[in-house]
């Protein structure tokens, strides 16, 4: 994909020149700064559209992961009969959607980066790698909405007396979430780069977010793997496993503690990030010509 680069002023001012991106792997710091209010109208546009003409408008960012929240805490709970130990189920489910909507709402939006944007990418050159950046940003409006609930039901279950107790490990909530947001973009860029070849990943990318979730202690505590090595090392080899799991750890002093799957995790979440630089670096020299 061919980018402007500005060179030193001339006597009639500045030019111009054309030129194509050098490498896959190359990420052109200096032109995502220069373009840094486009980013904020994006991270406005993406705000914007996504409730334009509901009724609730920015009250389905809670609606959602409560909704959610309540039906699995029957589902799981009640009719399966799955214990959160001392844990009410529904703070015990709205702890884990916390990083759990984040990584799905980045991932969905992401990767239909190219085939819901290719109107903008024929008119006009702009980094696209600010649109799923941009995504990543405006997404943590609606993560910050559901940790006020979490932490309305968290006042209100402590009042009634349920043993939990967060203190300053809480903190470490906020280098998770670093992780969650690093695994989410390069998952969506992966999934941008394979969507823009083959249309089937749109249809895929529900399904395997679905499997994903399942696959995750998002309504069922890590003990269900822990206690049997054989499926322990696979459990723990999904790179959220670890985040949802000392979410609940850090926030309500119950969980597996395990800096070493945590580590291995942030470390997935790195290498993913670069292979989906890598891979939407590359789809973007020729997608605008094939959408």
């Amino acid at each position: 994909m061919a980018q402007p680069n500005h060179s030193a002023g001339t006597a009639t001012g500045y030019e111009i020149i054309i030129e194509p991106n050098k490498g896959w792997l190359r990420v052109n710091w200096r032109e995502l700064w220069e373009y840094r209010d486009l980013l904020f109208l994006l991270v406005r546009r993406d705000f914007l559209a996504k409730y334009k003409q509901t009724l609730l408008g920015p009250i389905w960012f809670i609606l959602q992961p409560l909704l959610s929240a309540v039906v699995m805490s029957i589902a799981f709970h009640k009719v399966a009969g799955i214990s959160t130990g001392k844990i009410p189920p529904l703070l015990f489910n709205l702890c884990a959607l916390l990083p759990w909507a984040y990584f799905s709402q980045n991932v969905t939006t992401g990767a239909a980066t190219f085939t819901a944007n290719a109107h903008l990418f024929g008119k006009v050159y702009f980094p696209r790698l600010l649109v799923p950046v941009s995504s990543v940003l405006s997404n943590l409006f609606a993560f910050g909405l559901q940790v006020a609930v979490f932490v309305f039901f968290y006042v209100w279950f402590a009042a009634q007396g349920a043993p939990i107790h967060a203190g300053w490990a809480a903190l470490l909530a906020l280098p998770l979430m670093v992780v969650v947001s690093a695994l989410s973009l390069g998952v969506s860029l992966l999934l941008a780069a394979s969507t823009a070849r083959f249309r089937d990943f749109s249809h895929l990318t529900p399904v395997l977010l679905q499997l994903w979730m399942f696959a995750s202690p998002v309504f069922y505590p890590m003990e269900l793997f822990t206690r049997n090595p054989t499926w322990s090392w696979l459990a723990w080899a999904n790179p959220m496993a670890p985040i949802v799991e000392h979410y609940r750890t850090v926030l309500l002093g119950d969980g597996v503690w395990n800096p070493a799957m945590l580590g291995v995790s942030a470390g997935v979440s790195l290498i993913t990030l670069v292979l989906g630089v890598l891979a939407f670096n590359r789809a973007e020299r020729t997608v605008v010509d094939s959408l």
